[in-house]
């Protein structure tokens, strides 16, 4: 089996727009916002913006908008609605909902790959579910931080408003760093929108089960926690974060456990080696005490 995570980098930029230039009009990820806007202007879609005055997108750094689009006419059909989402005016996701599910699989001969509830393209980055009618079109940056797995609030479906997320950076009261896997599944499960256990392949040698959790709000976004078991014990949780909040969770971090006690060029560790910030790939990394004070030694050497 494929795992979302692990592919993206088998990914060109080529392969990610083709897709979606199929699709709507010429509409390729990465342009801005008035250039889609014209695009499907030209077609009878009902078009509006919404703009977020306090971006918590992923990977928006200054600004987030969306553009609605109605009843949009695309090379495959009407769809009735679908948000391209623009993070600091560059077009990084798109969703769709009503005749999605069909508009994708209309002309294509290829075969979609499973991917728990989901069947994927991955050549194009292109996940859709059958069941809810849906499609999400990802740019590199969405499919790192599983953004198939976010329902746009501001889709007429979805309530179309905006919705305020936990802006918490604090470890959240279920994680329980060391705690037996056979008590954690249940809280984790409680706690997530839906879960997928795995195992691990021989390359983590401190862990062998990895659940992966969506949807726990975490600093101001629904995310998903990679929680790890080493011996049945949870020693290790990474969460999925954008390069764009950078800043945002950097803030939120100091907010919670006070400035960083050690910054590289890669990271930077809060709370006793426990609580990590990472920005050559955006995460926050969280360990046991045990596990933070190997890390210290082995790998930072300090």
């Amino acid at each position: 089996m494929k795992y979302f995570t692990l592919s993206i980098a088998l990914f060109s930029c080529i392969l990610l727009t083709a897709q979606a230039d199929q699709l709507f009009e010429g509409v390729k990820l990465g342009q801005p916002l008035d250039s889609v806007k014209t695009s499907l202007q030209s077609t009878d879609s009902q078009l509006y913006v919404v703009e977020v005055e306090n971006p918590s997108f992923p990977l928006s750094k200054d600004r987030e908008e969306h553009l609605i689009c109605l009843e949009c006419e695309s090379s495959n059909g009407t769809i009735k609605e679908v948000a391209f989402s623009f993070a600091d005016d560059r077009l990084t996701l798109i969703q769709a909902k009503g005749n999605a599910y069909k508009s994708i699989i209309e002309k294509r001969q290829d075969t979609a790959d499973v991917y728990m509830n989901y069947l994927v393209y991955w050549d194009d980055l292109i996940v859709t579910d059958k069941k809810a009618d849906m499609f999400w079109i990802l740019s590199k940056e969405a499919a790192h931080t599983n953004l198939f797995a976010w329902k746009n609030p501001h889709l007429p479906s979805q309530g179309g408003k905006e919705v305020v997320y936990d802006s918490s950076a604090a470890v959240p009261q279920f994680i329980k760093m060391g705690g037996n896997i056979a008590d954690l599944r249940t809280l984790l499960a409680n706690a997530s929108e839906f879960t997928n256990e795995r195992e691990l392949g021989p390359g983590d040698p401190n862990a062998q089960i990895q659940i992966d959790c969506f949807g726990i709000q975490y600093a101001g976004f629904p995310r998903k926690f990679e929680a790890r078991f080493g011996d049945e014990k949870l020693n290790m949780v990474w969460i999925l974060t954008g390069k764009g909040e950078e800043d945002r969770i950097r803030q939120k971090l100091t907010a919670v456990y006070g400035e960083p006690i050690y910054v590289n060029e890669a990271w930077e560790v809060f709370e006793d080696w426990q609580v990590f910030l990472r920005k050559d790939k955006p995460e926050v990394l969280l360990l046991t005490a045990e596990l933070g004070a190997f890390y210290k030694k082995d790998y930072f050497k300090q």
